[in-house]
């Protein structure tokens, strides 16, 4: 009888983690949220960080997630969009979705950073139905320590990701099990 009543309720914690990230879709941004919320995130970034600042001149694109939300219970869901930055100018929208299982509680708020400096990582993403993150180019997740040494000389991977909140640079935070879905606004 313990097992049956165990995969109940994990089957509901699940129901209850998907809920909160299809409640998060719904809450969707418009275009120019999106758009103003991006640029601010990613100048606060260069701000923080002038390694960022620096693979973003060299970059060929910049996709931002200014606000993503993670929360859960056992298990967790996390759910943003964001604003594919090139030039200067957006070229298109994405949302980034994951399921986490382990031990967690509560909600935290962040936002990342993909900087894609090749044009073949770049063209991954366009061709892409969907991109779960660890497969395809090479990201580098840059921690709060190894900032400062990356430079556009020392760069060699197809992908730099940059966690930030309202406060800076954070550490510890991953990708896998991520995936980056193109989205129409």
């Amino acid at each position: 009888m313990g097992h049956k009543y165990f995969l109940t309720g994990f089957c509901v914690v699940v129901l209850l983690a998907l809920t909160f990230v299809a409640a998060r879709s719904s809450q969707a941004a418009s275009a120019a949220e999106l758009n103003r919320d991006a640029k601010a995130a990613l100048q606060k970034l260069y701000a923080k960080s002038p390694s960022a600042k620096s693979l973003g001149e060299k970059a060929t694109a910049i996709l931002v997630f200014p606000s993503i939300t993670k929360g859960g219970f056992i298990v967790g869901g996390q759910f943003g969009e964001g604003a594919l930055m090139k030039g200067g100018k957006t070229t298109g929208y994405y949302n980034t979705v994951s399921v986490s299982y382990g031990l967690q509680a509560g909600v935290q708020k962040y936002g990342y950073a993909l900087f894609f400096m090749t044009d073949s990582a770049l063209e991954y993403l366009n061709k892409s139905d969907g991109w779960e993150l660890g497969t395809g180019p090479s990201i580098v997740i840059v921690d709060v320590g190894a900032a400062g040494g990356v430079s556009t000389t020392t760069a060699k991977s197809d992908v730099y990701a940059f966690f930030f909140d309202q406060r800076g640079l954070m550490a510890g935070l991953g990708l896998q099990g991520t995936k980056i879905t193109k989205v129409n606004k």
